[in-house]
């Protein structure tokens, strides 16, 4: 199925859904309706992204281990990953591991410049595209298969537009939905292309083991392991209530869905962020507790100015850590009401932090993410009250807000924002956005070299 050349028609089940009474009458009803419908989503992923744009514009590092990083690894190509390299690893080991390796830095700007290329590359193809990260989106070819041919042969096209105008490899796969496409991209790694088969869609996906599944990761997976389920067959044989039971109701429904490739969500066109977030890798040694209360200021002063200037605000504040043994942990913090405020962000950052300064002392970080969640667009939301003079005036960082009331926001205050913390953010990005933004900066972040990483995807 790698060449592409074979269309596939396949029955997909849709559930009847009861619309007003219970339908009991077995033998003259059925509970599912089958429809043939051919694949049109192509999920679209360039192959170890940063590395390749290397090895592009670097002929003597083609086909050589190419390492993406300065003291942590940002990324590798396939040929150093031969040797066990991996994203997050420290650059001393990933050296160990492959000595003939050869270490770059990193080239943000070419990456986003490569990346402009591949998604112009897409639009020409269908204008139905899905972003995804800076790398990666899906694409619903649906309305092109009259004109141009199966979905497969558009796949084919796109793949050989990549390598012929940008000059990457991209690998796609092609199904009938968003979470079996990807999953086949995955399977077809690297530089491949692989098509569902009709009719063959859980034979494709049960064999599979469960990390296939999206939201198993390595936790989930051990607990269902412990209890002989090891392939996405295993979690469909299972049954909804005992995964239920194991996993709770919204991740065990989920994943019982997903083994019988159920996803109906289509492809969103220019949909904006659920989250803003960025990200820094850390050494080892760089992750002492005045670098990592650096990065966290650091980190909630990008998020925030994002915010601000796609004009939205947000209540969920997730922290995202890496160790050094290459687990996760995320923690989380809903706000009383949505807000763009740089220091009300940092300051529940700050709790999240200390909460899991346990687990940093213990594995060390090699990774800091901070994103905000729960977003709205700022004009959605009623104004702040402001705190009468008689009262208390809050501590900077602390979480309380007052009361929302519509229509007292003060001249100069934006809706969400509290009035000082407001004026201040304003003043300085308004000084970021005519003079740079290294114009001006917080005094903790003098002289440091933040390597902030962002997706590109549009706020």
């Amino acid at each position: 199925m790698r060449d592409g050349r074979r269309s596939a028609t396949f029955v997909l089940a849709l559930r009847v859904q009861d619309t007003g009474r219970r339908l009991e009458h077995v033998g003259a009803l059925y509970e599912h309706m089958f429809v043939l419908v051919e694949p049109s989503i192509l999920h679209a992923d360039l192959d170890a992204f940063y590395a390749s744009v290397e090895q592009r514009d670097d002929p003597s590092l083609r086909g050589r281990p190419v390492i993406v990083g300065a003291g942590v690894v940002l990324a590798a190509s396939y040929e150093a990953k031969a040797y066990g390299v991996r994203t997050a690893m420290s650059v001393a080991q990933a050296r160990h591991l492959c000595p003939p390796a050869i270490v770059v830095p990193p080239r943000l700007s070419a990456y986003t410049a490569a990346s402009r290329d591949v998604f112009d590359v897409f639009r020409r193809t269908t204008p139905l595209v899905e972003g995804l990260s800076i790398d990666e989106a899906f694409l619903d070819v649906s309305g092109l298969r009259q004109l141009v041919g199966p979905a497969a042969d558009i796949a084919a096209d796109l793949r050989r537009q990549v390598r012929e105008h940008v000059g990457l490899p991209i690998t796609v796969g092609v199904a009938t939905t968003k979470f079996l496409a990807k999953v086949a991209s995955g399977v077809a790694k690297p530089d491949g292309l692989l098509v569902v088969p009709a009719g063959g869609e859980l034979a494709f996906l049960h064999p599979l083991p469960v990390e296939r599944l999206w939201g198993v990761g390595p936790v989930t997976a051990a607990k269902l392991r412990e209890r002989g389920i090891r392939t996405v067959g295993d979690v469909a044989r299972a049954g909804e209530p005992a995964l239920v039971a194991m996993l709770g109701r919204a991740l065990g429904r989920r994943v019982y869905a997903l083994a019988f490739a159920r996803d109906p969500r289509p492809v969103q066109v220019g949909r904006r962020r659920r989250s803003i977030g960025a990200q820094r890798a850390l050494r080892r040694q760089q992750a002492t507790s005045a670098t990592v209360g650096a990065t966290i200021v650091a980190l909630a002063d990008r998020v925030t100015r994002r915010m601000r200037a796609a004009g939205r605000v947000g209540r969920t504040v997730v922290l995202r850590l890496r160790f050094g043994d290459f687990t996760r942990a995320t923690r989380s913090l809903t706000l009383p009401h949505p807000t763009a405020r740089t220091d009300t962000i940092l300051a529940a950052a700050r709790r999240l932090l200390a909460d899991a300064r346990p687990l940093t002392e213990r594995r060390g970080l090699t990774l800091i993410g901070l994103a905000v969640t729960n977003l709205a667009d700022i004009r959605s939301i009623p104004a702040v009250q402001l705190p009468l003079p008689l009262e208390e005036p809050h501590a900077a960082g602390h979480l309380a807000r007052t009361t929302p009331a519509a229509g007292t926001a003060h001249r100069g205050e934006l809706p969400g924002l509290g009035h000082v913390d407001s004026a201040l953010d304003a003043a300085v990005d308004g000084v970021r956005s005519r003079f740079g933004t290294s114009a001006i900066t917080r005094a903790v972040l003098l002289g440091r070299d933040t390597g902030i990483t962002v997706p590109l995807l549009p706020d």
